[in-house]
């Protein structure tokens, strides 16, 4: 049974599901940082997908991020597997600019994090309904 890492439950908002993944919005206000979860269970490494799983995470990896690129105006798009800390199967999305704190160093331990406020939550949501469509599924307010 899939169940997400209790650190991933601290440290992001759930937005919904993909068919495959979770979508997650890490919750620090200084850059558009989300995290793809498979929920599949007991799983630390993309090779541990059968190859329709692999190829499902691709899908929704590419299709993220290219709609982040254009939704938040990108300069460049993060999108990585590192499993360090949180060893659980997860994928982060970036959006990065020249202009954010941590540019042009990863984001990772640079900065705390500022959690989002409720509005900047509900702005951010918002602006994710107009592009998220398709096979992606938001999860209920």
């Amino acid at each position: 049974m899939f169940v997400l890492d209790s650190r991933l439950q601290q440290d992001t908002v759930w937005l919904g599901d993909y068919p495959l993944c979770s979508l997650l919005l890490m919750n620090d206000a200084q850059y558009p940082w989300f995290i793809l979860v498979p929920r599949r269970d007991s799983l630390s490494e993309l090779f541990q997908l059968d190859a329709a799983d692999q190829l499902q995470l691709w899908r929704e990896s590419t299709a993220l991020a290219e709609v982040l690129k254009d939704c938040f105006a990108a300069d460049k798009m993060n999108v990585a597997t590192l499993g360090n800390v949180v060893s659980q199967l997860h994928m982060h999305v970036i959006v990065r600019r020249r202009e954010d704190i941590a540019w042009p160093a990863p984001v990772w331990g640079r900065h705390p994090a500022q959690p989002y406020t409720p509005e900047q939550l509900a702005e951010m949501k918002a602006r994710l309904r107009l592009v998220l469509t398709g096979d992606f599924c938001f999860a209920e307010s």
